[in-house]
C-alpha cells in the first residue's frame, strides 16, 4: 500500500496511508497485522487521518517493506483481528466533549440573561433531586454539597457562578466516565483470550486445528489446566471448572453432560468434550468487560481510603461554611468556603490514577486485574520465582534422549510426545517440538490421559500403564524400576539437565534431557529489583539439588529450594506472610497455581498454563522478565502520584478556603478555581506514570 512518511525517528515511524476511507475495523486489522510481525513493539492506527504509528526494534527497512506490502483488510485478517470497542468509546466522548464546550460558549455569547437564569434554576432542581436521593439513603455525600453550593448561588442571584459550577461538575463527570470506560476497554483488549488453536474431535480422532476453523456444533476437547476457548455445552466427560472470572464464583464448579461452559474459564480437573455454541468466542469481550468492572471492587487500600475520606469531608465543609458565617456574619465569605470541596478532587483523581496505571501496564503487555495488586507490588519486600519457564526460557529444548530396556530413541520420543502434546507447559512443548523436528509421527495410541500435578502424566498404551514425569513420580510414587544391567548407564546421566522419565508397565523406557538455560536478562532484572527495594529474592523448583544450585548461582537469587511440591511453595509463602512480609510469586505452570493464590500478588507468565494465568492477579508477557521492572516502577510511581494528589488537594483547596474567609476572592472565583483545579488534577491523573 502506498504511504507517506510523516515522521521518522529511531525506533518509531509515522506514516499516512493513501486510502480513501479507514473505518474502526480497518484500524483493528492494521494494528493486528503489523503487531504480529517480528520486531514490531507497538502499533497505533488513527482512523480519521489514516495514520499508522509504529514502534519497532527490527531494522527500519523491514518496517518500510511491511508497510509497502500491506494490502488492507482481507477475509482472513477480518476473521482473526480482535475488535477494539475502545475506538468507538473515544469517538463518542470526543464528540460529547466538543458539544458540551461548544454549547457552553453559545450560551455565554448568545443567550439573554433571563434564559441563563432559567437554565441555572433547572440545573439547581436537578442537583437537588440527586442530593435528596442520596440523603434518603442515609448518606451525606458530595452530591449534597454540590446541590447546596449551586442552590445558594441561585438564591443570591449569582446565576453566572451557578452556571459555571454546574458546567464544571458535568465536565468532570464526563471526563471521569470517559477515563473509566477507556481504561476498562484498554484492559479488556489486553486480557482477550488470544487462543489460536484447539483440539477438534471428529469421530474417534482428535485433530489440532485453528480456532477460526471451528463452526457451531463442532466438538472440541478441553483437558486439565487448559482455558476453555469457546462457549458451549458439555456432551461427554466430567470436569471441575474455575469460572470466577466470568461469574465471580470462588469455588470451582462441577460440569457434567448438559452443563454450559464459558469461554475464558479454566478447566481445573478432569476433561470434557464440548459442543460449540458460539464460534470464534462470540461475546467474550463483553464478559471480560464485566470481569474488569467487577475488579474495580477490588480496590487498593489507597482507593478505598480516598473514597471514604471524600464523603467524610462533606459534613466538615458544611460545618466550616456555617462557622464562617457565624463568626464573620458575612454571607459572601461563607459561600466562598462552601464552594471549596476537598472531597470532589479526592474522589475523582484517586480511582482514575489507579486505572491509568493499570492501562499503562497494559500498554507494556502487563495485565493487572485490580488496583490492590499494584499496591501489593509496591509494598512487597519478597519475590519468589518458579524456575522452569520463568527464570529459564519459556521454550526449553531437548538436549538428548537416552533409551532403556531395548527401546529406540525415536520410539521413546514418539510415546513421550503423544502423551505430552495435550498439556501446555514449556517442557511438554519441548518434547513435542523435538518429535516434529525429527519428523516423528506421534498419532494417538493411548487411552484417557491423566495429569498428576507437579509429578507427570499417566495413561495406558496397549493395555499397559504408561507414565512420564519426574523421578519422584516414576520411582517413588509409581515404584517403577530401572531395567537390569542399566543402573550404571542411568547414574551417568548429567545432572546439569532437567529430566523427564518415561516408563511403561513399571519399567523405565527412556530419559529425556531438557536443556533449560537461564534467561539472559535474569541477572540484570533481579539486580534491578533488588535496587528497587525487594530484599529477598527466592527461587523454588521441583528439579534436583544440583540443577537448582547451578541455576540459582547464575541468576543471583538470595536463596533457593529444590525438589519442592506445589504445596511446599504455597506453604513457604504463607509462612513469609505470617512473619509480616509482603510476597510476590512469579510462575508459569499448573503446579504454580496454589502459590500464586497464596501470594499478596501472583504474577503469571503469559504463555504458561491457563490455570496459572487465571489464578494470577497479574500477567506479564513471556519474552522478557524486564516487565517486572516496569511493573514495580509503575506501582511505585502510582504511590508517588497518589501522595502528590493528596498534598495538592489539601494545599490548593486549603489556600482557597483561607482566601475566601479573608474576603480576597469572591464565591464565583472560588468555585471556578476549585472546579478547574479538580478537572486539571483529573486530566493529570490520566497521564502515564513513568517515561519507561
Amino acid at each position: 500500500m502506498d504511504a507517506r512518511i510523516l515522521s521518522d525517528t529511531k525506533g518509531r515511524i509515522r506514516v499516512r496511508l493513501s486510502c480513501l476511507h479507514m473505518s474502526f475495523r480497518d484500524c483493528d486489522v492494521a494494528e493486528y497485522y503489523f503487531s504480529k510481525l517480528p520486531g514490531i513493539k507497538k502499533v497505533e492506527a488513527i482512523d480519521n487521518t489514516h495514520d499508522l504509528i509504529i514502534r519497532y526494534t527490527c531494522p527500519r527497512e523491514e518496517v518500510i517493506n511491511a508497510i509497502a506490502s500491506y494490502q488492507g483488510a482481507d477475509n482472513e485478517l477480518l476473521s482473526k483481528a480482535p475488535e477494539d470497542p475502545g475506538r468507538a468509546v473515544n469517538r463518542e466522548y470526543q464528540e460529547k466533549l466538543a458539544v458540551m464546550v461548544t454549547m457552553k460558549a453559545v450560551r455565554m455569547l448568545l443567550y439573554p440573561a433571563n434564559m441563563r437564569a432559567i437554565r441555572a434554576v433547572r440545573n439547581m432542581i436537578q442537583m437537588i433531586i440527586r442530593a435528596v436521593k442520596t440523603f434518603r439513603s442515609g448518606k451525606l455525600k458530595v452530591e449534597v454539597l454540590d446541590a447546596i453550593s449551586i442552590s445558594v448561588s441561585v438564591l443570591r442571584g449569582d446565576f453566572r457562578t451557578a452556571a459555571n459550577v454546574s458546567f464544571l461538575l458535568k465536565l468532570g463527570d464526563l471526563i471521569e466516565e470517559w477515563t473509566r470506560k477507556k481504561s476498562v476497554n484498554d484492559l479488556a483488549k489486553s486480557m482477550s483470550l488470544n487462543i489460536d488453536r484447539v483440539w477438534m474431535v471428529t469421530g474417534d480422532t482428535e485433530t489440532e486445528v485453528p480456532i477460526t476453523d471451528i463452526q457451531k456444533d463442532d466438538v472440541i476437547v478441553i483437558r486439565r489446566g487448559s482455558v476453555i476457548p469457546l462457549d458451549g455445552m458439555v456432551i461427554r466427560g466430567e470436569a471441575s471448572v474455575n469460572q470466577a472470572s466470568m461469574t465471580g464464583e470462588a469455588v470451582p464448579v462441577r460440569k457434567s453432560p448438559g452443563a454450559v461452559v464459558y469461554a475464558g474459564t479454566v478447566l481445573e480437573e478432569g476433561e470434557c468434550y464440548v459442543r460449540v455454541e458460539n464460534p470464534q468466542g462470540s461475546g467474550r469481550y463483553d464478559k471480560i468487560i464485566k470481569m474488569i468492572e467487577e475488579s474495580q471492587k477490588m480496590q487498593s487500600t489507597t482507593e478505598s481510603r480516598a473514597m471514604a475520606m471524600a464523603d467524610k469531608l462533606v459534613p466538615y465543609s458544611l460545618a466550616g461554611t456555617l462557622l464562617t458565617f457565624i463568626l464573620t456574619r458575612n454571607a459572601q465569605k461563607a459561600v466562598s468556603v462552601l464552594m471549596v470541596d476537598f472531597s470532589c478532587a479526592l474522589k475523582l483523581s484517586m480511582p482514575v490514577s489507579v486505572l491509568s496505571a493499570m492501562r499503562e501496564c497494559g500498554d507494556e503487555s502487563i495485565v493487572v486485574k485490580g488496583g490492590k495488586y499494584l499496591e501489593a507490588v509496591e509494598e512487597a519486600d519478597t519475590i519468589v520465582f518458579d524456575k522452569t519457564g520463568t527464570l529459564t526460557y519459556a521454550k526449553p529444548e531437548v538436549a538428548k534422549v537416552i533409551a532403556f530396556d531395548g527401546e529406540e530413541e525415536n520410539e521413546v520420543l514418539r510415546v513421550a510426545a503423544c502423551l505430552e502434546e495435550h498439556f501446555p507447559h514449556s517442557m511438554a512443548n519441548a518434547v513435542v517440538f523435538e518429535a516434529v523436528r525429527r519428523g516423528i509421527v506421534h498419532e494417538e495410541m493411548h487411552s484417557e490421559v491423566e495429569y498428576v500435578v507437579a509429578h507427570g502424566i499417566a495413561s495406558a498404551i496397549n493395555g499397559k500403564r504408561a507414565l512420564i514425569g519426574s523421578a519422584h513420580f516414576i520411582f517413588q510414587d509409581e515404584d517403577c524400576v530401572i531395567p537390569e544391567g542399566e543402573q550404571e548407564k542411568f547414574d551417568s546421566i548429567s545432572g546439569s539437565f532437567s529430566q523427564l522419565y518415561l516408563a511403561v508397565d513399571g519399567r523405565l523406557k527412556g530419559v529425556i534431557c531438557i536443556a533449560d538455560p537461564l534467561r539472559e536478562e535474569v541477572p540484570e532484572t533481579l539486580s534491578k529489583l533488588r535496587e528497587m527495594g525487594l530484599k529477598n529474592l527466592v527461587m523454588m523448583t521441583g528439579d534436583s539439588e544440583k540443577t537448582a544450585a547451578m541455576i540459582a548461582k547464575e541468576a543471583g537469587v538470595d536463596s533457593y529450594r529444590s525438589e519442592v511440591l506445589p504445596a511446599d511453595k504455597a506453604e513457604f509463602i504463607r509462612r513469609e506472610r505470617e512473619k509480616g512480609h509482603k510476597v510476590i510469586m512469579v510462575g508459569d505452570g499448573i503446579n504454580d497455581s496454589p502459590a500464586l493464590s497464596e501470594a499478596d500478588a501472583g504474577i503469571a507468565i503469559s504463555d504458561g498454563a491457563a490455570i496459572a494465568r487465571q489464578t494470577a492477579d497479574i500477567t506479564v508477557r513471556a519474552d522478557s522478565l524486564k516487565e517486572l521492572i516496569t511493573l514495580r516502577k509503575v506501582s511505585m510511581a502510582l504511590r508517588k502520584r497518589v501522595d502528590g494528589n493528596y498534598r495538592f488537594v489539601l494545599g490548593f483547596n486549603g489556600t482557597l478556603l483561607l482566601l475566601g474567609i479573608l474576603g480576597f476572592i469572591a464565591p464565583g472565583t472560588s468555585a471556578m478555581l476549585h472546579n478547574s483545579s479538580t478537572i486539571g488534577l483529573l486530566l493529570y491523573s490520566m497521564t502515564d506514570m513513568t517515561d519507561h
